[in-house]
């Protein structure tokens, strides 16, 4: 039993950070910096981002972010998905934890690099209304997009399984705009109200579209290359993603409202089992979470004894 214990928990921290021998280098750097980051404990991105919930987030923000042509095109054109999509997916979990748990300097430096990074992604693209457009991946109604879909993802998800957050969903979204602004996007975000209205927004005004290209990276999604031990319980967190959907979106991607798991429990249930085992393997607290609190606590030792010595 050990065994497959073992062998589930390597395969899991190879998917989900790139490394199958323990904690990754950057991880254990986040212990280092000069102040609690942007964030802290006892905040609602704390909250939302520490549960494992998260991990039907990522899927539920890419079936999102599919929705708009001009980033799929980013995706498509520029990312090796298909020949590397977890080396993909642990740069976006680096950046997004970065900024979650790092100190502010480090944050601001994570997203930096990305922008970077981003700087040579560019092409063209055909909208929703048939229109060749060009696109980069710096584009700042791009970058919104996005970021629209991630925090959605992370929020609704963290409703639907996670626990109770601080200040509820206005703090969460609020919070993370500040990420949003690490990234250039413009008028992020800063209440519930006024990320449902920006996503409509998108719909309203036709820039969605679903496109060959868009079904071809949903096949992908649905039926990723993972190793088979985990492919039972992928499916389970796929369905429980897609029952999240705003129904609109669902209606648009062609995708079936789940109504029954894997192993015949209703959809929650089923993704709810599924997270809590992935939580008894991989624990309940992440990496990063436990080096940001590391951090924390020496910062408040060295201001204990900074004042210490001031006294004497």
């Amino acid at each position: 039993m050990s065994f497959v214990t073992d062998a589930f928990r390597t395969r899991m921290q190879a998917t989900f950070t790139g490394s199958t021998t323990g904690s990754p280098e950057w991880v254990d750097q986040l212990e280092r910096g000069t102040d609690a980051g942007f964030f802290g404990p006892g905040s609602a991105t704390w909250s939302v981002h520490g549960g494992n919930q998260t991990i039907v987030a990522g899927v539920r923000a890419l079936l999102v972010q599919a929705l708009h042509p001009g980033a799929l095109a980013g995706v498509a054109d520029h990312s090796r998905y298909k020949d590397d999509p977890f080396g993909r997916l642990a740069g976006t979990i680096r950046w997004i934890y970065t900024v979650t748990h790092g100190d502010t300097a480090t944050a601001r430096a994570g997203s930096e690099w990305v922008l970077k990074l981003h700087e040579r992604v560019r092409g063209q693209y055909v909208d929703g209304h048939g229109i060749g457009r060009p696109y980069t991946a710096n584009d700042p109604d791009l970058a919104r997009w996005v970021h629209l879909a991630f925090t959605d993802a992370f929020l609704r998800t963290a409703q639907r399984w996670g626990e109770p957050i601080p200040g509820g969903a206005d703090a969460y979204v609020k919070e993370w705009a500040i990420a949003g602004r690490l990234m250039r996007v413009e008028d992020a975000p800063e209440s519930e109200a006024e990320l449902r209205a920006q996503m409509d927004g998108y719909l309203d005004r036709g820039e969605l579209a679903v496109t060959p290209r868009t079904r071809e990276v949903l096949r992908f999604i649905k039926n990723p290359p993972l190793a088979q031990l985990l492919r039972p319980g992928y499916r389970a967190l796929y369905q429980g993603a897609v029952s999240t959907l705003d129904p609109r979106h669902r209606s648009l991607l062609g995708i079936r409202t789940p109504a029954i798991g894997p192993i015949e429990l209703p959809v929650d249930r089923a993704t709810g089992l599924v997270l809590d085992g992935i939580g008894g393997v991989l624990g309940t607290q992440s990496g990063t979470e436990r080096a940001a609190l590391a951090r924390i606590a020496r910062l408040e030792r060295e201001a204990a004894a900074g004042r210490g010595v001031g006294a004497a």
